[in-house]
């Protein structure tokens, strides 16, 4: 385990967990820790062991109230503001499959920090919320695209338009989320879904998340093409031999990222 102040990044066996760790601010991200993200990151994509990637918050009232508020004056001019690491682009540089566990407010760029991970569960006490318009500007860390290609255009429009919060209920209907647990069966939940994950063909799991924002970027044909061709170079790997040779044999697979 490491810490950098207020993020702390911890690896157990395959599974790596960056956490938000600031909750008397309701985990509201500094530039200091927005550096930390980046890193974690950066040893994350290194790692030939980190298979799965959980982010989540302290505490039990926020998973991420978004960018401290207080800091963005800091700035000196709006091109050195528009220009900072971010984040949620760091988030969104994960090699690896990531998983949101959302715990209380996922506001600001904590909506678009849940966004950029690849599946989102949530505490039953969530809330998400885009209120930048209630203090004069709009999201920044891809939270249009984001809401727009996860709850259609009205729902986005609504949240985008009025900054108003909606519970993890209706994110659950709206599909921002894929499932809904008690505050105390979060983490949990999420650290047996990153273990199912790691324990399945590593270079296939990040493959799949390349064509899955294929999928969103490529006309229909394009790719289907482009997926066949991610097939075809999993299935010229160690590994998938290795999944057709412990099929044959009727035995669980050990995977190498090979």
């Amino acid at each position: 385990m490491s810490e950098s102040s207020d993020v702390i990044f911890e690896v157990d066996g395959a599974v790596a967990t960056i956490t938000l760790n600031r909750p008397r601010k309701l985990n509201a991200v500094t530039p200091a820790m927005a550096d930390a993200i980046v890193a974690a990151v950066e040893e994350c994509n290194a790692s030939d062991t980190i298979r799965c990637v959980i982010v989540t918050g302290a505490g039990e009232r926020a998973f991420c109230a978004g960018s401290d508020i207080a800091e963005l004056d800091t700035y000196e001019t709006p091109w050195e503001f528009r220009n900072r690491p971010d984040y949620c682009d760091a988030i969104r540089r994960l090699l690896k499959p990531s998983i949101a566990a959302v715990n209380g407010y996922a506001f600001g760029g904590g909506l678009e920090t849940a966004m950029s991970c690849d599946i989102r569960i949530a505490s039953a006490n969530a809330q998400f919320a885009a209120p930048e318009i209630k203090l004069g500007w709009i999201g920044g860390g891809g939270m249009a695209t984001s809401l727009a290609h996860s709850i259609g255009a009205s729902n986005a429009a609504l949240m985008l338009m009025t900054g108003d919060p909606i519970d993890a209920a209706k994110a659950e209907r709206w599909s921002l989320v894929s499932e809904v647990v008690p505050l105390e069966e979060l983490l949990p939940r999420a650290k047996a879904l990153a273990k199912t994950i790691a324990a399945r063909a590593p270079i296939a799991a990040e493959t799949a998340k390349v064509n899955l924002k294929a999928a969103y970027a490529m006309s229909k044909e394009q790719a289907i093409e482009y997926e066949r061709d991610l097939q075809t170079i999993c299935f010229a790997t160690a590994d998938a031999a290795e999944g057709r040779a412990a099929f044959k044999e009727k035995r669980a697979p050990k995977f190498r990222r090979r």
